[in-house]
Order: structure tokens, then sequence, then C-alpha cells
């Protein structure tokens, strides 16, 4: 079956490359510029200034394109595997591709309007991407659960399942906490609230 998609297992591979590369890069600019603190920044801190700010855009409006090739191999994978087992409903691997493009919309956002430039669409964008991400990953962990066990192993499963509720859990506190803050700037002193 793989065999009608040659080369598609380079494109998650070249996400997770070129993603991780986007947030060292920015990140070294960032702390060598004196931006931000060396130790845990928000990822968003060190896109905010020039000139992290537009090799972190470029960077990750690129992730998230690539990100939407990699959900559209996964949906096409599905479907294919699908038109024998029948597994799953099209209507769910097509919603579940909709909900990750979705993500990688708000990943855009996210990327293009800086933290403290436009900080309602940043934060809008940064809401879409994440609570798409967790929506998206539950929902094919549990196609991959439906799905076994011709085409996924329950090993497999699992790990998906757990990220998938490593990434529930996250998301709530993150909700809460990003709601409690208003940022206007990166550089805080002590005597601040």
């Amino acid at each position: 079956m793989l065999r009608c998609m040659p080369g598609v297992a380079l494109v998650p591979a070249l996400l997770v490359s070129w993603s991780s590369a986007a947030f060292i890069i920015s990140y070294v600019i960032a702390v060598l510029a004196g931006h931000v603190e060396p130790l845990v920044p928000y990822i968003s801190d060190t896109g905010t200034k020039p000139p992290e700010s537009g090799i972190f855009g470029f960077m990750i409006n690129i992730s998230a394109l690539l990100g939407a090739v990699t959900m559209y191999i996964r949906y096409l994978l599905i479907e294919k595997q699908n038109e024998s087992s029948h597994f799953v409903r099209s209507s769910c691997n097509m919603f579940s591709l909709c909900i990750g493009l979705m993500g990688c919309t708000g990943m855009g956002i996210v990327a293009t309007f800086q933290e403290l430039a436009v900080p309602s669409v940043h934060d809008i964008g940064a809401l879409v991407a994440f609570g798409s991400g967790v929506v998206y990953i539950t929902l094919q962990s549990i196609i991959s659960y439906k799905s076994c066990p011709r085409w996924n192993t329950y090993f497999v499963c699992h790990i998906r399942m757990t990220i998938s509720v490593i990434s529930c859990v996250a998301f709530i506190p993150m909700i809460v906490f990003a709601s409690k803050i208003s940022m206007t700037k990166i550089d805080w002193t002590p005597g601040e609230k």
C-alpha cells in the first residue's frame, strides 16, 4: 500500500527537523541579542523582536505548511487503508483533517502576528493552534485504535493516546494561566506586577 505513495515518510521527518530548527535558531538569536533570558523563555518571546521575529515567522509558516501536508498524507493513508478494512467512517477522517488544518492555520497566525505587536490575534491563533492540535491528536488516536490490529499495533495506539492525554491535561492550565496574564512587554523587573 505504501508503494502508491513513495517518499512520503520524508515529509513528517522534514516537519520535525524544520520546526525544531525554527525554535532553536530563533531562541539562539534572541538569547545572543539579549532579547530573552536563556532559561526557558516562552516560544513566542523568542520570535517577537527583530531580527529573530522575521526568521521565526518565516520558519513557522513553513512548518505550518509542512504540518498541513503531513496531515493530508495521513488522511490519504487512512482512506487507502479504509478501502479494504472499513474501520472508520470517511467523514470522521475528513473531520480530523479539517481540525488539523485549522491548527496549522492557527500556527500560521501565531507566526505572522507577533506576541506584542497584535496580542489578541496572536493569542487567538495560539488558542486555535493548540486547541485544534489536541483535538486532532485525540481523533487520530481513536482512529488508530479502530484500525488495530491490521494497520497498527496496540503499543503504538497506547503511545498515541498517552500523548493525547498529556496534551489535554497540559492544555487546561495553559488556558487558565494565559487568561490571567496580560502581556504588554517581554522585559520584566521584580517590582512589577
